[in-house]
């Protein structure tokens, strides 16, 4: 046996060390942990060798592993050991606690733990029937020394813990030991004081560090019993603990787990007699030592840490520090602080990319973060949160922070520019993202911006309108080449722009700015060089010139016939413009036109303005290539094969830009155009053409015409785009486009990283654009078109059929779910929230009856993105986590919209009767087969919103007529799967429970089938099923409170949940229940021969006690 021992202590002290080993290869860890494993689970030999390798001999590792062996066979194979072993493992036990481990200065911190965990583990499963002298057996451990002290104060922490804070016991073994702990409480508390009270006074003496810890170690455990224990013993002789807490504020090893206690303590509910001894920490002496502690710590200690955490150079520990500042700068007190007001302003830069060694940074975000790509989605979200910081703090200090953007401006607008390093892609002489001049205009700009946003806020007459204005003509004349640098700049224009309104006379200056940057362009020799930062200049100028006009119209007003004139000089001249430029600056002429206020003058301006697109668009040349398939994927070249060297033909890139600018104009001016908000001014304008029966104007837009006559092409687009994918005209595609429509590397990882947006084509993207905001902008002009939803139907919804007979094995799924979002999400949504209700029957119903239809169609069939050729090839982890993220966010739109369209059912059955068969009646039972499917779908988020939200106001309405038994069963049954997939969820298996609790009470009287169902969940209590039912059906049954009744069926349903992943392959621990010490058993007692009750006595005629 004991050469067995050896030889197996050898063996696994190897392969603890090959697990441990950094330089070990993945495979011989995963053998060696596997021989670890098996020998937990199957070997015999557990207990000898597991007190062997925890030996102090043994290194730190091996003693914790044969400290979890330990701990294995408590927790797994306890009830199967003799009464004998236990008693010589329980023995074993005590002595590793008594000489088991070095000084408690030089152990292991996870050593000290694991021994806990073991005592615990006994002590859960014998104590107190079998274990009666575990409190005097700790207590005697006590006076061996500082290293036994502390391992009993972490016993009794992670014993309360167990107990009362997690409770992961049976509720008898709980009960037991709960109430075990509470009898005994005087003695525990007192023992835990008086370790207290004489480690803090030999601490003090001899300023010992052992001591110190046990000191440490006995106020954390109080703090786990300070949250539970009665009042009394926190009370108890003058309130001695909370004075000898107050006097440990004083002690800087001790102040932080003193006022953690004191903390608890004052936080505890209770009577207010109970609570009133806390009043002695309002007496002088208690007082002085919270205010010196709080001093010392807020002021000094609090304040360098968290200072020292904001500028280190780790970004991911910066960024730890964003939620505290925010709550300083927010606190109505703390912000007024001279130390928080003085750190108020700071601010990171975009420094430190893993890939880089430019910085003190990049070696720290080599550790946090895998890739550059990386690093930037956390900078993203960093800058984010730091921006909303910044602009609190800004709040608080508004001039100082103006001063500070003000010098930092000036100091970029004076200091050269810096490169970097010449390995950068760009042009010669021209700055990368990771230029320093660019890292530090980047950073100077967003401060800028949150600085200006908040002074407006914080100061309505200081503002500092003459500063303000030097820095604005400083960046007017600061001139630069570089595009990164230009953007900036361009930025630094839009945000000090609101001063411009108190010195007009500006403004033509800064107009010239932005016009200048909209024609930017990079000579480099003979050629210009349009590159993406390029295009990104000019968008960036297009984007303010836009932000301009619409914040401020009516400032831009005066200077409307320079504007026009200038864009119509650039649409004229050689400007290499591009379509998306064009199309915003007729979008800012738009804006700009809606404050002539006056209907005939604005019709005017746009009928000029929007001629010669109208005129193309509606042209035969148009409508022939809008309307038929085959011409279209022409027309953009889909059909030509794209040669290496010719890379494509002019006038299919011409093509393209013609369509994309028709759509962009189009959508900018119906997107924009509208009538005054002031219904007097609205009145005089010419906009209001009559009165609803309710009294509201009715309005016109001047954009109506034009918008009518492109609308039939407009449609026609749409038609075509969703027959793209017809057999037919995918055989159409040329080699080079005959995976265009299928998802790239870019978009997958943009669904991955759930921004669905981008698979879907600009074209179908923009067209739903325009159709969705038509309803918003034309109002009744829109709706009452003839034959609308007709048009509608055959052209936003045709061909989808073909989508489920393809399986969308070799159809492009990014064309679905372009359709399903985009419809959904940009269309259908405006259509609704602005239709009149007098058009839901008319308009609506045809609409949503087929959308709703297809779109559980599209959820409920599963869907591949790819056919099985591509699966083998590419990796199967990331293609089902595909697979799943798109199926998933069509599911949250499609419930998205239903919840958005459940109050428009109810209007629009609301006090009507409709036929059976009524294409409304169809609308709702597959608004309710959409609910109740859902709520088994796997996404927690649609779970419990459809649940909480939708199921129940859909089916209350129908819930007093005559259901089908069959569909009553599949209601209830629904929601139990939902619990299955769900129920280990708290937030969702609280609202499928009442979800399910509300079908049942309201269905049972009537559908006997509801029972059936409830038979077959697993493990139900069928006797209080009964009892259930018995109070749910008849009227003089004694009702219980509604808490109850909801718990007592979460109890009937609780064998519908299933187990998390997590769960499902996690070893179970099994504690027996012990014979119970409190439970009294009730005496069986005769009553007729009992002694005399009295009852003859108290009702006598004549009572001589009374």
């Amino acid at each position: 046996m004991a050469d067995q021992v050896s030889t197996m202590c050898e063996q696994l002290v190897k392969a603890v060390n090959v697990i441990m080993d950094a330089e070990t290869s993945q495979i011989y860890r995963l053998e060696a942990l596997k021989f670890c494993e098996e020998f937990k689970e199957t070997s015999s030999l557990c207990v000898p060798c597991g007190l062997k390798l925890a030996d102090k001999g043994h290194s730190a590792v091996v003693r914790h592993f044969g400290l979890q062996v330990l701990e294995h066979v408590i927790k797994f194979r306890w009830n199967n050991m003799q009464q004998q072993e236990k008693v010589q493992l329980k023995e074993c036990a005590m002595q590793l606690l008594s000489n088991g481990t070095h000084s408690i200065l030089e152990e292991e911190s996870h050593i000290k733990d694991v021994l806990s965990r073991i005592t615990v583990e006994m002590i859960k499963r014998e104590w107190p029937q079998h274990w009666p002298d575990m409190l005097k057996e700790m207590e005697a451990l006590t006076s061996q020394g500082e290293s036994q002290t502390e391992l009993v104060m972490l016993i009794l922490l992670r014993l309360a813990e167990d107990v009362i804070t997690f409770q992961t016991l049976p509720t008898q073994r709980r009960r037991d030991i709960q109430q075990t702990l509470t009898q005994n409480m005087d003695s525990v508390f007192s023992f835990m004081m008086a370790i207290l009270h004489v480690n803090v006074e030999n601490y003090r003496k001899m300023v010992c560090r052992a001591h110190c810890r046990v000191a440490v170690a006995a106020l954390n455990t109080l703090a786990g019993y300070i949250d539970w224990v009665s009042l009394v013993h926190i009370t108890n002789n003058n309130c001695q603990l909370l004075e000898m807490l107050c006097l440990l504020l004083s002690e800087p090893e001790l102040q932080l787990e003193a006022a953690e206690c004191l903390l608890i303590a004052i936080s505890r509910k209770g009577k207010l007699e109970d609570r009133k001894p806390f009043m002695l920490l309002f007496d002088d002496v208690a007082i002085h030592y919270i205010l010196s502690a709080a001093q010392s710590i807020c002021q000094h200690k609090y304040m360098e840490a968290l200072l020292a955490f904001t500028t280190h150079s780790s970004q991911f520990l910066k960024s730890s520090t964003l939620a505290t500042w925010g709550a300083l700068f927010r606190h109505e007190t703390l912000s007024k602080d001279s130390v928080v007001v003085e750190k108020a302003i700071c601010l990171s830069c975009q420094i430190g990319f893993p890939s880089r060694n430019n910085n003190p940074s990049c070696m720290y975000s080599c550790v946090d973060f895998d890739s550059d790509e990386d690093f930037n989605s956390f900078f993203n979200a960093f800058r984010a949160q730091q921006g909303e910081v910044l602009r609190i703090a800004c709040r608080i200090v508004p001039l100082e922070a103006f001063q500070i953007a003000a010098e930092w401006l000036q100091y970029q607008i004076a200091s050269p520019i810096d490169t970097g390093d010449t390995t950068s892609k760009t042009a010669e002489g021209l700055c990368s993202i990771l230029s320093p001049s660019v890292v530090q205009w980047d950073a100077m700009t967003i401060f800028m911006e949150c600085m200006v946003g908040q002074i407006f806020k914080s100061l309505e007459e200081e503002l500092p309108i003459d500063q303000s204005m030097e820095l604005l003509q400083a960046v007017l004349n600061y001139e630069t080449k570089d595009p990164l640098i230009l953007s900036c700049v361009l930025t630094n224009v839009s945000a000090l722009f609101p001063f411009v309104i108190h010195r007009t006379h500006f403004l033509p200056q800064v107009l010239y700015k932005l016009f200048q940057a909209i024609t930017f362009e990079i000579e480099t020799g003979q050629d210009i060089k349009v590159s993406f930062s390029v295009k990104n200049v000019r968008r960036h100028a297009c984007s303010s010139i836009i932000k301009i006009c619409r914040d401020y119209p009516e400032f831009i007003l005066p200077c409307f016939d320079m504007f026009y004139n200038h864009v119509k000089k650039l649409f004229s001249s050689n400007a290499t413009l591009t379509h998306l430029e064009k199309s915003s600056l007729m979008e800012a002429l738009v804006l700009i036109s809606n404050q002539f206020k006056d209907f005939a003058k604005q019709k005017a301006f746009l009928d000029e303005l929007l001629a010669s697109v109208v005129a193309e668009w509606t042209s035969d040349e148009m409508k022939n290539v809008l309307w038929d398939p085959a011409v279209f994927l022409s027309f953009v070249g889909a059909d030509q094969v794209v040669l290496e060297q010719s890379k494509e033909t002019d006038t299919a890139s011409l093509n393209r830009a013609r369509l994309s600018f028709h759509l962009y104009a189009m959508l900018g001016v119906v997107k924009r155009a509208r009538w005054p908000a002031d219904l007097e001014e609205a009145k005089a304008g010419g906009f209001v053409v009559g009165y609803t029966s309710a009294g509201a104007p009715i309005y016109r837009n001047p954009c109506t015409a034009q918008f009518l006559a492109s609308l039939p092409n407009l449609l026609a687009l749409i038609r075509t785009q969703n027959r793209l994918f017809m057999p037919e005209n995918m055989s159409r595609l040329s080699e080079t486009f005959s995976r265009a429509h299928e998802m790239t590397d870019m978009e997958k990882n943009m669904v991955l990283g759930e921004k669905i947006d981008l698979i879907a084509t600009l074209i179908l993207i923009h067209s739903f654009h325009v159709l969705g905001n038509a309803g918003v902008c034309l109002q009744r002009d829109f709706y009452t078109i003839d034959g609308l939803a007709e048009e509608i139907t055959g052209s936003a919804f045709v061909s989808l059929d073909h989508v489920p007979d393809h399986r969308l094995q070799k159809c492009p799924l990014s064309i679905v779910f372009a359709f399903s979002l985009t419809c959904s999400r940009v269309f259908v949504k405006q259509l609704v929230q602005s239709c009149p209700q007098e058009y839901y029957d008319s308009l609506l119903c045809p609409l949503l009856g087929p959308l709703f239809t297809y779109m559980m169609q599209v959820r409920i069939y599963k869907v591949y993105i790819v056919d099985e050729e591509e699966v083998c090839q590419d990796s199967q982890v990331t293609q089902e986590m595909l697979e799943e993220q798109l199926v998933r966010l069509l599911a949250r739109d499609v419930l998205d919209l239903l919840s958005k369209f459940v109050t428009l059912c109810f209007r629009m059955i609301e006090g009507r009767v409709y036929p059976s068969g009524h294409q409304i009646k169809n609308i709702y039972m597959t608004l309710l087969t959409l609910s109740f499917t859902s709520v088994s779908w796997k996404d927690t988020t649609n779970c419990h919103r459809t649940a909480s939200v939708v199921c129940w106001t859909l089916l209350r309405q129908v819930v007093s007529g005559n259901l089908l038994p069959e569909a009553v069963t599949w209601f209830f049954t629904s929601v139990l799967r939902g619990l299955q997939m769900h129920g280990q969820h708290e937030v969702c298996n609280f609202a499928l429970s009442q979800l399910a609790m509300l079908i049942y009470e309201n269905l049972r009287p009537r559908y006997t089938e509801l029972r059936a169902v409830m038979i077959q969940i697993p493990n139900i209590n069928t006797e209080a099923l009964d009892q259930f039912d018995h109070r749910l059906m008849d009227p003089s049954a004694q009702k219980v409170g509604e808490k109850k009744r909801k718990d007592q069926f979460r109890k009937l349903i609780a064998g519908t949940v299933g187990k998390a992943l997590c769960q499902q392959f996690r070893k179970e621990v099994h504690i027996r229940n012990l014979p119970s010490l409190f439970k009294k058993p009730k005496p069986d007692k005769d009553i007729l021969n009992s002694e005399t009750l009295g009852l003859a006595a108290l009702f006598a005629s004549t009572n001589d006690g009374l």
